[in-house]
């Protein structure tokens, strides 16, 4: 499918005001966290999360479209379960409910943005390794006791945001172990027309710099964030986990799902579908 095309600006000052400011709000971004977080409290951490994530967003020109609202007081497990279009999903989550997401091993190694993640919080996964994948769902387990939220986008990897692909059952074990609410949330880009927006989407061969010069080309995006009714992890298997999040997540966003999906062999426990 090709691009909209819709949306853009014509003006490279424009851009390159944006890209500059984008710049500056990463180093700001970089010095909170190496001097400043080590100080902080759970609570002010994740204050200072939602609040650069927003102002991030600011400065892309991103507005948040919210259906549905995340839980205001979590004193039962939570999970929070997305689809996965861009890289700007996060910053978009983050900017309203701050949970610790659970990224594939790959992320930790971008420059910056992988320090970045994993001094946020970020657990990763080494895919295929057995080992590694028993002990990060020992983590996530800590963690959700502990009260941390945790979010998961069980496809893998991303699409368009036209077509959901199947959820890994696996991704959503440590739900299951713990008994959490699990609050499936959709996730959508449309352009100032109203139109999906692709050059949103960060999918393919696509590289972290080409997706930012697309985004900074747009004139406006609207971020949709559709918060839907929790379900309860509790007496479920992770299968019919990921058969209702999956399913509910398709319906509000009225997209079909694909029979592709990406290998990942080493979720939580290891475990195939």
């Amino acid at each position: 499918m090709s691009r909209t095309g819709k949306g853009r600006t014509t003006a490279p000052a424009v851009r390159l005001y944006r890209a500059v400011r984008c710049l500056l709000h990463v180093f700001v971004g970089l010095f909170e966290i190496a001097l400043l977080f080590p100080f902080y409290c759970r609570l002010r951490r994740n204050r200072a999360v939602a609040r650069w994530s927003a102002r991030l967003l600011g400065i892309l020109r991103v507005r948040i479209r919210m259906q549905g609202h995340p839980p205001d007081d979590v004193r039962r497990a939570a999970v929070l379960v997305a689809n996965h279009v861009s890289w700007l999903d996060i910053q978009v989550i983050h900017s309203v409910w701050q949970v610790r997401f659970v990224a594939k091993s790959e992320v930790r190694r971008w420059p910056v943005i992988g320090w970045m993640s994993a001094r946020a919080g970020t657990l990763f996964i080494e895919r295929g390794k057995g080992r590694h994948a028993v002990r990060i769902n020992r983590t996530i387990h800590e963690a959700i006791s502990r009260g941390d939220g945790i979010g998961v986008f069980p496809e893998g990897s991303t699409t368009d945001g036209t077509e959901l692909m199947r959820f890994h059952a696996s991704l959503l074990q440590p739900a299951v172990v713990s008994g959490a609410l699990v609050y499936p949330v959709a996730v959508r880009y449309r352009d100032e027309n109203g139109n999906v927006n692709l050059d949103a989407s960060y999918v393919g061969d696509t590289t972290l710099a080409e997706s930012l010069r697309m985004i900074l080309a747009q004139r406006s995006i609207v971020a949709e964030m559709i918060f839907l009714p929790p379900i309860d992890a509790s007496n479920k298997s992770r299968r019919e986990l990921a058969t209702q999040t999956q399913g509910a997540i398709a319906a509000a966003l009225n997209v079909p799902v694909s029979d592709r999906r990406l290998d990942m062999s080493a979720g939580p426990q290891g475990a195939r579908r």
